[in-house]
């Protein structure tokens, strides 16, 4: 019997996951897994290696054969790709634009959902993606689902890059989220969608803080509520 607890968040390309996620993980004393790192990082090794991203096979044998690890440093994840750090590298342009296309693959997904339960099998972990609360793990404790604008959703993609140098224009960023959103809603194997027992927030309007405040104080009242279950359970057994 699983006795790690897991908090799954989910949400489209912008809706504040990540961010989010890290600072719940802080906040909780968990650990942050980004299952989105994982689909970059095999996608910049596809791009680098000139591997065929439409090629299922191709992509499958490449990450069998390859190493990531994933380390907390601060607030922030560092990744290697087979001992070389790829942290910045795979938050480019063109990684984010080819990385829905990866992703979309069933035999990467099986691979990836595996290797994301083995990472994920040793603490109290928060992961955010688009398939945590539906496949990776259904039956995580707490399951959320972030949304937001659009607009929104660029603006905060648009000034992540800037800080990090790397110039684009506000419309390419719309198209792209757009395009990926399309990608990850309508491809046959895991697609982005909210699980059924799934908390929505929409973050338009929220800052981190807020939307932080909104996952903690709902899993630590799911957590009361199970220790009063539970209290209530022993008594009636005794």
């Amino acid at each position: 019997m699983r006795k790690n607890r897991i908090i799954a968040i989910d949400g489209p390309a912008g809706s504040g996951k990540s961010t989010t996620a890290k600072q719940v993980a802080k906040r909780l004393g968990f650990t942050y897994l980004d299952t989105g790192a994982l689909y970059r990082a095999l996608t910049l090794l596809a791009l680098k290696n000139g591997i065929d991203i439409e090629s299922e096979g191709e992509l499958v044998n490449l990450l069998q054969q390859s190493k990531f690890q994933l380390q907390s440093q601060g607030d922030d994840i560092r990744i290697w790709i087979n001992g070389e750090e790829a942290t910045e590298a795979i938050r480019s342009p063109e990684v984010s634009r080819a990385v829905s296309m990866v992703a979309r693959h069933p035999a990467v997904r099986r691979e990836m959902v595996q290797l994301q339960r083995r990472l994920a099998s040793q603490a109290d972990v928060v992961v955010e993606g688009r398939d945590i609360g539906t496949v990776v793990f259904p039956e995580a404790d707490l399951k959320i689902f972030l949304t937001a604008s659009l607009e929104a959703r660029a603006q905060r993609r648009l000034k992540e890059l800037h800080e990090k140098g790397v110039e684009i224009a506000l419309h390419e960023l719309k198209r792209d989220i757009e395009r990926r959103d399309a990608i990850d809603s309508q491809r046959e194997t895991a697609p982005l969608k909210k699980a059924e027992d799934a908390i929505v927030i929409d973050t338009t309007e929220l800052t981190i803080d807020e939307q932080v405040d909104k996952i903690v104080q709902a899993f630590r009242a799911l957590a009361e509520q199970r220790r009063k279950s539970s209290d209530a359970s022993g008594v009636k057994n005794t």
